[in-house]
């Protein structure tokens, strides 16, 4: 099998549409999206509660939730077409590092911190060297500011912020060439929110790596010098940069959120 592949752009989507499925209903999370994050590119994606924000992380992420499913328009990662990927499935979900929302609260409670680090790995291969395995993790674990017996322990013996950067190691401990996070910083104390972004940086800076961050905060988009699409209803109300934003017309004077 031929798995597609886009080496200049980790994210295309063209007027992409996501449907979240729900209580009897079907809602248009998302609806005629269209944006494009380069290879080494950082993308942060706001809006108010309910604006799509999250589906669509989780369905470039290929999450497999039957809740969610792309109805509309085209989106691509790495190349690999999302709304029908096939057996590329594996490959997408192997280019992609994801965060979910609230990622270190759904850690597996019966994993270890090791095993839940290392199931990425596992799950596809279980003749793996141990060794290496463990050297790899330790490395994580160090990048994280996180102390090296926390590998033998339960997620839940961990408090919030160390199980998030948990959820962290767990994305990059495959080297992807995306990375998606949503609400990456959720219980993140303010003195190890830098361990985030230098991992973000050093990934990107040595083999390109882009990043889609679903986040409200502008600081950050600042501090990674991304770009910026906001949206409200599942629509594009507003995109730019780390400095400023460009408003659909009479967007911003409804908009509720400080975006600054």
């Amino acid at each position: 099998m031929r798995v597609p592949d886009d080496t200049e752009n980790a994210v295309r989507l063209l007027d992409l549409c996501v449907t979240r499925r729900g209580r009897g209903q079907s809602v248009r999370a998302v609806d005629g999206v269209t944006a494009t994050v380069a290879t080494g590119g950082t993308l942060c994606v706001a809006g108010p509660t309910g604006s799509g924000k999250s589906s669509l992380a989780a369905a470039l992420a290929g999450e497999r939730d039957r809740s969610i499913a792309v109805s509309g328009g085209d989106a691509f990662v790495t190349g690999i077409p999302v709304r029908r990927p096939g057996r590329a499935h594996r490959v997408l979900t192997y280019r992609t590092g994801y965060v979910p929302q609230g990622g270190g609260a759904t850690l597996p409670s019966r994993l270890t911190v090791a095993e839940v680090i290392t199931e990425p790995i596992t799950s596809r291969d279980r003749r793996v060297n141990q060794r290496a395995l463990n050297v790899r993790v330790a490395a994580l674990l160090d990048e994280m500011h996180l102390p090296l017996g926390a590998a033998a322990k339960f997620p839940y013996e961990l408090s919030a912020g160390m199980r998030q950067r948990v959820s962290f190691a767990r994305a990059l401990i495959l080297d992807p060439r995306l990375l998606i996070a949503d609400e990456p910083l959720a219980n993140i104390g303010l003195e190890v929110r830098h361990v985030i972004f230098d991992a973000i940086r050093r990934r990107r800076a040595e083999w390109g790596m882009a990043s889609l961050l679903v986040t409200n905060d502008a600081s950050l988009a600042r501090e990674l010098d991304a770009d910026r699409l906001v949206l409200r209803g599942g629509h594009v109300v507003a995109a730019g940069d780390a400095e400023a934003l460009a408003w659909t017309p009479g967007a911003r004077g409804a908009d509720t959120l400080v975006i600054a």
